[in-house]
Formats: C-alpha cells, sequence, structure tokens
C-alpha cells in the first residue's frame, strides 16, 4: 500500500520516540500515538507502533541488561499481564476519552503526592510491596494495552522508591518489553497487527534505533536530579494534554 509523505514522517518520528523511550527517557513514547492520530485512527496508530516498540525493546533490555530492579518486576509483570487480558475483553466497551481521562488524571495524581511529599523532604523511599504494585501494575498493563499509555501508572507506582536513575529506566524498559510481547497475540486477534502495519515497520526500524541509542546517551549524561525533573516535567505535560483533550472535546 502507497504511504504519503506526511505518513512517512510522522511515524518516523513517532519512531524516534519510542526508541528514546526504551533508551531510558520514559513519557517520551506517550506522545507516539497522539502524534500518528492525526493521519490515522488512535488504535491503527497503537497497531503500527507495537512492532516498532518490541524492534527498540530489544535493544534497549540489551542496554540495560546488569541494570534493574528484580523485585519490582516479578510483581509488576504478572500484574501487567491481568491488566492486558482486562483491556483485551473490554476494549470495544471503553470509550477513547475514558482512558485518556484516567491516564491523564493518574498523571497529575502522582505529582500532587510528590508535590505534597516534598513537604516533607526525610520522608523514606516507599518499598515495592505487593498490594500497590498489583494494583499500578494491572494499571499499566490496562493502558498499555489500549494506547501504549502504561508510563504513568508505572511512575506513580517506582518512582516513590527513589531508585537510582539507572535502575529506574533499566526497570522500565525490561517490563515494558516484556508487556509489548504480551500484546502481540491480543493485536493480531484485533486486527490492530496487519501485513501492511509489519512492513512498513522494517522500514521505521533504523529510525527507533536511533532513538533507544540517543535516549540511553542522554540518560547517562543527565545528572540524576535533572533526569527525574524531566521525566516529572514530561509527565506533567502529558498529563495535562490528555486532560484538556478530553475537557475541551
Amino acid at each position: 500500500m502507497e504511504h504519503s509523505l506526511t505518513f512517512w514522517i510522522l511515524t518516523v518520528i513517532g519512531s524516534v520516540m519510542v526508541g528514546m523511550s526504551k533508551g531510558g527517557l520514559p513519557i517520551v513514547a506517550m506522545l507516539a500515538v497522539p502524534l500518528l492520530s492525526f493521519i490515522m485512527p488512535p488504535a491503527t496508530a497503537a497497531g503500527l507502533l507495537l512492532p516498532v516498540y518490541i524492534i527498540s525493546d530489544g535493544y534497549g533490555v540489551w542496554l540495560y541488561r546488569r541494570q534493574f530492579s528484580a523485585r519490582n518486576l516479578k510483581i509488576l509483570i504478572p500484574a501487567a499481564a491481568i491488566g492486558i487480558a482486562l483491556g483485551f475483553s473490554t476494549v470495544a466497551f471503553v470509550p477513547g476519552d475514558a482512558v485518556k481521562l484516567a491516564v491523564g488524571g493518574i498523571g497529575l495524581y502522582y505529582l500532587a503526592d510528590k508535590l505534597n511529599r516534598r513537604r516533607n523532604p526525610h520522608a523514606p523511599p516507599r518499598p515495592a510491596d505487593v498490594p500497590r504494585g498489583l494494583f499500578w501494575g494491572s494499571i499499566a498493563g490496562f493502558t498499555s494495552y489500549i494506547s501504549h499509555a502504561g508510563g504513568p501508572p508505572f511512575q506513580a507506582y517506582t518512582l516513590p522508591q527513589q531508585m537510582p536513575k539507572m535502575v529506574f529506566a533499566g526497570t522500565a524498559t525490561i517490563m515494558f518489553a516484556v508487556v509489548n510481547l504480551m500484546k502481540v497475540p491480543p493485536y493480531i486477534l484485533a486486527g490492530q497487527i496487519t501485513w501492511d502495519s509489519f512492513s512498513a515497520t522494517l522500514w521505521l526500524a533504523p529510525a527507533a534505533l536511533i532513538g533507544a541509542w540517543s535516549g540511553y546517551r542522554l540518560t547517562q549524561i543527565l545528572p540524576e536530579k535533572l533526569f527525574f525533573a524531566f521525566v516529572e516535567t514530561a509527565l506533567f505535560l502529558v498529563s495535562a494534554k490528555l486532560v484538556w483533550d478530553v475537557v475541551a472535546g
């Protein structure tokens, strides 16, 4: 199938964003589906980008193969599987605006809680506990299935743990690599991944890998405080945009 120049420009930009998130700059990839929604339905955009995610996942997992929190992964991955199953079974009945509002609200909730905790700067880090992990992990799986938007719930659970930046980035990269593989069968069954979308992925793979490499280098270079300031600023902008889209729409 022939694609326009606009299609290729936006999909290449979206693929670079996906890659950068796998290199350690979370939240950036959340901008990819909204970007592609200018030229295609969001569900189609999510299906087109999933193979791009998986290609950059492989590189990201290799980069962070020694820097991750095993306890968090043991809690979050099974929880995410529950959320993916729920997303697959209810996607036809859940309005897109409801998902946008939920994802945006979660991000803003975390940031409000973060500001409240800053009033007590000596508060100890929260541990990786099973009840909270199951709750936030299942929400991350659900929102990731709907629109690759699992970042805010994941961060609501992991950022209060105050992990080192590389461990935080590695945990996010490895968790969502597994989540994306789990999404492949339901995406195929739902018709969101087709031969045409998969063939386009082959052309977008280099952009995703370049994005992953540049994201990893930026994560290494940025000072820890600046890194998390970037994450929280991006989280605020994306969350506020999602909520505004629903309210204004």
